[in-house]
Formats: C-alpha cells, sequence, structure tokens
C-alpha cells in the first residue's frame, strides 16, 4: 500500500531529519522569546508595586507613567542610588511624647505665665530644678527634634501655658540631618511668628547651635545658622539670643570634651553650669 505525502512528511519528522531540527528551533525560539517578554513584564510590574507600596496585581503602568518602555529609567537597587526613605512626619514619630506632656498636664495642670524650655535633647537633658529652683521653669523638650517640630506642637506643648518667656534650643539635629543654614533660620522665624501671632508680649530666648565634638564637621554651617538667627532677632525687643559658642571652645579652638558627655555631643553637668549661667541673666519675669 503506498504512503501518502503527508504521512511520509509526519515519519520524517518523527524519525529526525533535518526537517526536524528546524522544526525545534523555530519552536524553542518562539517559547524562550514569550518568556523573557513574559518576565520582563513581571519584573517590571513587580518593581512599580514595590515602589508605590500598592500589590503585584496593580497594573506595571500607573496613569501618570505614560512614558514608553524604552524611556523608562533604570531603577537601581536599594541602597544602590535609590532616594533616601523619608523622614517620619512629626504627628507620627513625636506623638506618644506630646500625649505623655498632655497626661501630665492633666494630672498636675502647670501655673500659666512662667517660664518654658523647649527644644531638642539638650533641653531635655537640662535638670532645671536643680539650675533654677528659683524660678517657675517647665521643661517641654523631646529629644531628637528639630525646630520645625517644635513648630508644629507649639499649639500643644508652647502656647498652651501662656508663657512669659521661652527658652528655645533646636537646629543641631535640623543640621545634621541635611538640612541647610537657610531653611533651619526660617524654621526659627516660624517659630516666632507663631508665638507671637498667639502671644504678642512673650520673650523668646535662643541659645546658639553649640559646637561639639562629635558635629564639629558642621562648624561652618552651624556658625551661619546662627549668624542669620542673630540678624533675624536683632529687628525685635522680644527675642534674645544667647551665644554660647565661645564659652564652649577651648583655647585652641576646638570643643572643650570636659563639657560633653562620652559621645561627645550631650552637655554634662559641667556644660549646663555654663549654660545656666548664660541663660539666667534674661530669666527675669516682667511684672
Amino acid at each position: 500500500m503506498a504512503t501518502s505525502p503527508s504521512t511520509l512528511s509526519k515519519k520524517k519528522l518523527l524519525d529526525g531529519g533535518p526537517a526536524t531540527a528546524v522544526f525545534f528551533r523555530h519552536t524553542v525560539a518562539l517559547v524562550l522569546g514569550l518568556v523573557v517578554v513574559g518576565g520582563g513584564c513581571l519584573m517590571r510590574e513587580g518593581v512599580w508595586a514595590s515602589e508605590s507600596g500598592l500589590s503585584k496585581n496593580v497594573p506595571a503602568t500607573a496613569p501618570e507613567q505614560k512614558q514608553s518602555s524604552a524611556q523608562t529609567p533604570a531603577v537601581p537597587p536599594l541602597g544602590q542610588g535609590s532616594s533616601p526613605t523619608a523622614a517620619p512626619k512629626p504627628e507620627n514619630r513625636w506623638e506618644a511624647n506630646i500625649r505623655k506632656f498632655e497626661e501630665m498636664d492633666r494630672r498636675s495642670p502647670p501655673k500659666p505665665g512662667g517660664i518654658l524650655f523647649v527644644g531638642s535633647s539638650s533641653i531635655v537633658g537640662w535638670d532645671l530644678k536643680k539650675f533654677f529652683p528659683d524660678l517657675p521653669v517647665l521643661n517641654r523638650g523631646f529629644g531628637g527634634s528639630q525646630l520645625a517640630d517644635v513648630v508644629y506642637f507649639a499649639d500643644r506643648i508652647v502656647l498652651p501655658y501662656k508663657p512669659k518667656i521661652i527658652v528655645l534650643y533646636a537646629g543641631d539635629n535640623d543640621l545634621a540631618a541635611g538640612k541647610t543654614p537657610e531653611q533651619v533660620a526660617a524654621d526659627y522665624a516660624a517659630f516666632v511668628q507663631k508665638v507671637h501671632a498667639a502671644l504678642p508680649d512673650a520673650r523668646i530666648i535662643y541659645i546658639t547651635i553649640k559646637p561639639s565634638v562629635a558635629r564639629w564637621r558642621l562648624i561652618d554651617k552651624i556658625r551661619q545658622a546662627n549668624r542669620l538667627i542673630r540678624e533675624r532677632s536683632a529687628k525685635d525687643d522680644r527675642l534674645i539670643v544667647v551665644d554660647i559658642e565661645r564659652a564652649m571652645l577651648g583655647p585652641d579652638g576646638l570643643p572643650r570634651a570636659d563639657l560633653l558627655q562620652k559621645d561627645g555631643l550631650h552637655l554634662n553637668e559641667a556644660g549646663y553650669q555654663i549654660w545656666s549661667d548664660r541663660v539666667r541673666p534674661h530669666l527675669k519675669l516682667p511684672p
């Protein structure tokens, strides 16, 4: 019985002739192409979802991302040129601290019209009752904070006490976090504006950003920020700047380690004594 041409072709493919090799080469190339293209789409989808914080089943192209895949820049791995993580919002990072102050106020309401100390860890560590036992002082410092944080929470930890005098220290952490001296001065101005809008007679005493061993690399920015704040304060009799730089430097012009804790940043008791001596002359309450 004669074999048909179609049957013969099928037999040759099964027997492994030249046609078979061509057929399989084309088939494999086609399959690999689909895998590569599909895999690329899945990978891009995973990157977009990771960047946006969405789940993997989110479409790879967001509405605002209309550029073609050829125009999309490569996304570097984390730690290799990617953007730094955004700092926590003040209301999230410091909310527990602020609520603790509010709870203390409910249990024992401070008498209004006193002297309020507010700012970062240099305020937190200041034993006000020890250095100012004769004055109505109140400490509302929260460590690690920046000037912008003090501005943000002023409605809750500054204005309610109706202080006649406010002693402010902040700006140290701001510069260490990468803010410019101009940004620090602008945040200081925002604090002054917010306080005087509600308490127009309040006196604000700003302690200049201190020189320290740990942050000596920032001394040029520290001095520039202090200068900008002095210039801003010179226009208003209600604003006083207490400059502590010279007192904290030794004869060699470098920070005095004997005024700092072992970390080379925070004040020890001798450091607080210097600050107290320089601030006290400005703490006389108006009648």
